[in-house]
C-alpha cells in the first residue's frame, strides 16, 4: 500500500511539470549547479537536456533569450546590457563570483614590467570574450588608475579561451592573461607568472553573473521554473557545506558518466562556490553596481533600468525564505 502511494505521489509530481526537460548548454571539463542538481536527485523528475557547450556567457544567455535554450548563465553586466536592449529575460539565482578560494586574477610573466594600471596602455590582454565579467573588471581597474576613456582605448582586448590563456601568456601572444579556480592554480604550480590584481582586490566577496530564464518560460511553465531552481539553490548550498574533496569526487563522478570525451583533470583544484547568497539568492546591490558602472561608461541612461526589475526571488527557496523575513 505504502509503495501506492509513493508511484502515485511521484506521478502527480510529473504531472504537475509542464516541462519534462530543460534544455541547456555545458562547459567542457566544468559541472554546472543545475547537472549537479540533476545528479543528486533535486530536480526528479525533471530531466536536463545538454545541447552543445559554451566557452562565452553573453552567448549563453543570448541562446537563451532567442529560445533555442531554456537556462544560461552570465555576468550580470552582460545580462544587463541584454534586458537593456528589450530581451525578455530575468536573472532568477546566482551561481558563480569571488571569495577567498574562487576568484578572477590576471596574470603577467614573473619578469614582465607591468607593475600597475598604466603599465597596460598599448599592451594586450587575454579574455575570454568581449563584453562580459574579464572585460568590465579590467576596465575598472584602468578607471580607477586614473587612465582617461582614450587611454582605456588603447588597452587591446584578445579573446582567447580558458584553457589556452596560460600558453598565450607564456608565448608571448598577449601581455596580460585572466585565470581563475582550477585553471589559474594549474598554471601557479608550473611557476614563472605574478598576479597583476584580481576581480576580489577591487570588489572584495561577491557574487557576479546568474542564471536567467525567458519571461515567457517562467509564465508558461511555472511549477517547471520553480522546480528547476529550487533545484539549483539546493545543489549550491550542498556544494557550499560539503567537504571540497567529496565536491570533487561528485564534480569526477559526473564529468565521467556523461561521457563528452572531456579533461577532467582540472577538476582536482575546485575550491568553492564562490557564491556569496545562501542559494544563489540575488540582491539589488548585487546588480546595482554594474547599472551604475554601465550608465558611467554611457551604455545606459540613468534611471533606465531598475534593479529590482532585472531578476526574481520568487522561484528560489532561499530567497522566498529571506524575503519571508522582511518586515512589511
Amino acid at each position: 500500500m505504502a509503495f501506492a502511494v509513493v508511484l502515485l505521489a511521484g506521478a502527480a509530481v510529473a504531472q504537475s511539470l509542464e516541462k519534462a526537460e530543460v534544455r541547456y548548454q555545458g562547459w567542457a571539463g566544468q559541472v554546472t549547479f543545475p547537472e549537479l542538481a540533476e545528479d543528486l536527485g533535486y530536480l526528479a523528475p525533471l530531466k536536463l537536456k545538454w545541447i552543445g557547450n559554451t566557452i562565452s556567457g553573453p552567448q549563453d544567455i543570448q541562446t537563451v533569450a532567442t529560445g533555442d535554450i531554456d537556462i544560461g548563465g552570465a555576468f550580470y553586466g552582460a545580462i544587463i546590457k541584454l534586458i537593456a536592449s528589450k530581451a525578455p529575460v530575468k536573472a532568477v539565482i546566482g551561481y558563480y563570483g569571488s571569495d577567498d578560494h574562487t576568484w578572477q586574477g590576471y596574470f603577467v610573466k614573473e619578469d614582465s614590467p607591468i607593475r600597475g594600471p598604466r603599465d597596460l596602455i598599448g599592451k594586450k590582454v587575454a579574455v575570454n570574450t568581449l563584453g562580459a565579467h574579464l572585460e568590465f573588471v579590467l576596465r575598472e581597474y584602468l578607471a580607477r588608475g586614473g587612465l582617461t576613456p582614450e587611454e582605456i582605448k588603447k588597452v587591446t582586448l584578445v579573446v582567447v579561451p580558458p584553457v589556452t590563456g596560460e600558453q598565450a601568456l607564456r608565448q608571448g601572444q598577449v601581455d596580460v592573461t585572466t585565470l581563475a579556480g582550477v585553471l589559474r592554480d594549474k598554471a601557479l604550480e608550473r611557476g614563472g607568472l605574478r598576479k597583476l590584481f584580481s576581480d576580489k582586490d577591487l570588489f572584495g566577496n561577491f557574487t557576479g553573473g546568474a542564471y536567467v530564464l525567458r519571461d515567457k518560460f517562467i509564465r508558461d511553465n511555472p511549477n517547471t521554473a520553480r522546480k528547476l531552481i529550487e533545484g539549483t539553490a539546493k545543489a549550491i548550498e550542498w556544494a557550499r557545506a560539503s567537504p571540497p574533496d567529496e565536491v570533487r569526487a561528485r564534480f569526477e563522478k559526473i564529468i565521467a558518466e556523461r561521457k563528452r570525451n572531456e579533461d577532467a583533470s582540472s577538476i582536482k583544484y575546485w575550491q568553492s562556490t564562490g557564491v556569496a547568497g545562501q542559494g544563489g539568492r540575488i540582491t539589488d546591490g548585487e546588480l546595482q553596481v554594474w547599472i551604475d558602472w554601465l550608465v558611467k561608461d554611457g551604455l545606459l541612461k540613468p534611471g533606465q533600468l531598475k534593479a529590482s526589475d532585472l531578476y526574481t526571488n520568487d522561484l528560489n527557496p532561499y530567497g522566498r525564505a529571506a524575503a519571508a523575513t522582511v518586515p512589511k
